[in-house]
């Protein structure tokens, strides 16, 4: 885990706008029809390829694969393990939607990813896929060295938020399940030397969906099982190789029933990980910076602060992307700030909500001003 020595770094969340004959090529395999294999797998090589490129032109220090080589970052999951199976068709309810009706109808139009629920005993199968990953991005790698790059991989919270339970006896029983299985994902990407990525949006966002009916008690008790299943998970890796991102969901809308930062810190915190990525710049939860200032960050961690928001097709100015990054190196300190965006931008394939050239002039706004911040904080 590289820290903020000698200057402010930069990264993002992991995934990227996708190149045009790329999406449309994945598009075309989520909706069953054919595609060619090779020349699909040949494509994300390339891609992954250029868009690392990209992000070193760009001036961004820690670099992903922009999740090339999947559908959306936690859909994929299960094309690589074995025990889903029916489709769930529900919908799911944000707490909001009573409130803002006109909003809940326009955000739940539209076509959504197929979500199996779980109907027997989960093994993983993904060696070769994962595999795949790891050797595209390290190839690309090859020809465009960074200070460090990452590969994000699912958290169990998230897999279980989406594919439900019908299975295991317990909630508690099918999270560890899920951890004996992602663990051969986890530690294979940290075994080839690279960062890996949790991605747990649920650790936030499923306060306002599953557990809108629940106490904060009972959700915080639901967060520490997934906690622990995680931590199993992990066991092994070095915490330095582990980043753990939270965000509120990935969109824009009212967010009035959010869980606030000072109510799941302490959870965030348990989290055998070397850096925090935590989502800070929306306006819902541009203020909790301050949390900061009351719960200490871990010596030796890294906080990966979101000063660049991914909802919207405002560019940040970077003067704006400074003074966020300021006020984190303020109360953690300098060397442990590292300047990320609030989430990804290419979430799911076909679902982008910042269009491609959008998105990178706000990277560029990120790294200008981290080298704006750079200047006042070393002076």
């Amino acid at each position: 885990m590289k820290r903020s020595t000698e200057r402010i770094l930069t990264t993002h969340t992991g995934s990227l706008p996708r190149p045009p004959d790329l999406l449309e090529m994945v598009l075309t395999r989520e909706s069953g029809r054919p595609v060619d294999a090779q020349v699909l797998a040949a494509r994300v090589r390339s891609a992954v390829a250029e868009v690392v490129r990209k992000q070193m032109d760009t001036g961004l220090d820690v670099v992903s694969d922009g999740e090339f080589g999947k559908p959306g970052f936690s859909v994929y999951v299960t094309e690589r393990m074995e025990g889903f199976g029916g489709s769930n068709t529900e919908p799911r309810i944000r707490a909001e939607a009573a409130d803002f009706p006109s909003w809940s109808r326009l955000r739940t139009a539209g076509a959504d990813f197929k979500r199996p629920f779980c109907v027997a005993p989960i093994v993983y199968r993904g060696k070769q896929a994962v595999t795949t990953d790891i050797q595209n991005l390290k190839s690309a790698l090859g020809s465009a060295p960074a200070v460090g790059a990452f590969l994000p991989s699912a958290s169990l919270g998230v897999i279980e938020y989406t594919n439900h339970n019908r299975h295991y006896p317990s909630l508690e029983a099918y999270l560890f399940a899920l951890a004996d299985a992602m663990k051969e994902e986890y530690q294979a990407i940290a075994q080839a030397g690279l960062l890996v990525q949790i991605d747990a949006p649920d650790n936030a966002m499923d306060r306002s969906v599953s557990f809108r009916n629940s106490t904060l008690d009972e959700y915080r008790r639901a967060q520490a099982i997934r906690v622990d299943a995680l931590n199993h998970a992990l066991a092994g890796i070095p915490e330095e190789q582990v980043r753990y991102h939270i965000c509120w969901g990935n969109f824009e809308g009212p967010h009035t029933h959010d869980v606030a930062l000072r109510d799941i810190i302490d959870l965030v915190l348990k989290v055998r990980a070397g850096a925090y990525v935590v989502e800070s710049c929306n306006p819902r939860h541009a203020h909790e910076w301050q949390v900061w200032q009351e719960v200490k960050l871990p010596p030796g961690k890294v906080l990966i602060a979101g000063v660049i928001d991914t909802t919207t097709n405002f560019v940040e100015h970077p003067e704006l992307v400074a003074q966020r990054i300021e006020q984190f190196a303020g109360v953690v300190g300098r060397e442990n700030v590292i300047g990320g965006t609030d989430c990804g931008f290419g979430t799911f394939a076909g679902r982008d909500r910042v269009q491609a050239d959008v998105a990178w002039a706000k990277l560029r706004s990120l790294v200008e001003g981290a080298r704006l911040a750079t200047k006042r904080l070393w002076g």
